[in-house]
């Protein structure tokens, strides 16, 4: 239950707090890999009042299984709109690891899924937006919805030696109304950042991204970007890696 609560609190303040997210994906040689999209709110953790029922003592270490959680609620899921099962089960693939310690300051979550091809996982951020909103009734009434999810989707794909990730604009109309949705946060969103950092098999050879940066082995590939600018131009992230054959 102190689980759910903290995804409550992290669905309420999110907007309003600076936070770091990070985009990891690991691939190996035959293109399976895992993908993990992180937050870092230690700082959201700073901002959450002392009465808060977050702020307790005792240190949260936890794991969410969707595809468990999915099965457990099942009979109350069934009983939802066909739109609300859809986004109910592009969750089944995910975990969700949660630790919260609030006498070190920390609050990271990590949402997680191992693929056999990437594209099996795209969308992946927008279902971390989505599990932020599943609660221990999961199933029993409809989720909230962020515009955004439906006005966006990104794409991933790699055949072992190009990697490529495109965002695309689906719903011009839903997709300003999110805009929109983000000026009464922008100055706190201003200042934060989400970071791509992609783990490839073999040594990377060219990118479109300039500012990328490498690792010494020269088969990471690390891009930081504003979280804002993001949100309100997501076509603009286009990302193409060639490895070295």
């Amino acid at each position: 239950m102190k689980f759910f609560k903290v995804l409550a609190a992290v669905a309420t303040v999110a907007l309003f707090v600076a936070c770091n997210f990070t985009e990891e994906i690991y691939f190996n040689e035959d293109g399976t890999g895992r993908m993990n999209i992180g937050m870092d709110g230690s700082e959201m953790l700073q901002m959450l009042p002392p009465s808060d029922s977050t702020q307790m003592e005792e240190v949260i270490d936890s794991t969410l299984v969707f595809k468990d959680l999915l099965r457990e609620k099942k009979d109350s899921i069934a009983q939802l709109s066909p739109e609300q099962q859809a986004e109910l089960k592009r969750l089944e693939p995910f975990s969700l690891h949660m630790k919260m310690d609030s006498g070190e300051g920390i609050m990271n979550f990590n949402m997680f899924a191992d693929f056999k091809d990437v594209s099996e996982i795209n969308d992946a951020f927008n279902a971390f937006q989505s599990a932020t909103n599943v609660g221990p009734s999961a199933g029993s009434k409809p989720m909230p919805k962020n515009p955004g999810d439906e006005a966006t989707k990104v794409d991933y794909t790699f055949n072992g030696n190009t990697f490529r990730r495109e965002a695309v604009i689906l719903d011009q109309e839903l997709f300003q109304q999110s805009v929109d949705s983000l000026e009464s946060a922008a100055m706190f969103l201003g200042s934060s950042t989400y970071t791509f950092k992609y783990h490839f098999p073999k040594r990377i050879k060219s990118t479109n991204i300039e500012e990328a940066t490498f690792s010494m082995d020269g088969k990471t590939m690390i891009h930081e970007v504003n979280f804002l600018d993001m949100l309100k131009d997501p076509e603009s992230i286009l990302i193409e890696v060639e490895l070295e054959k």
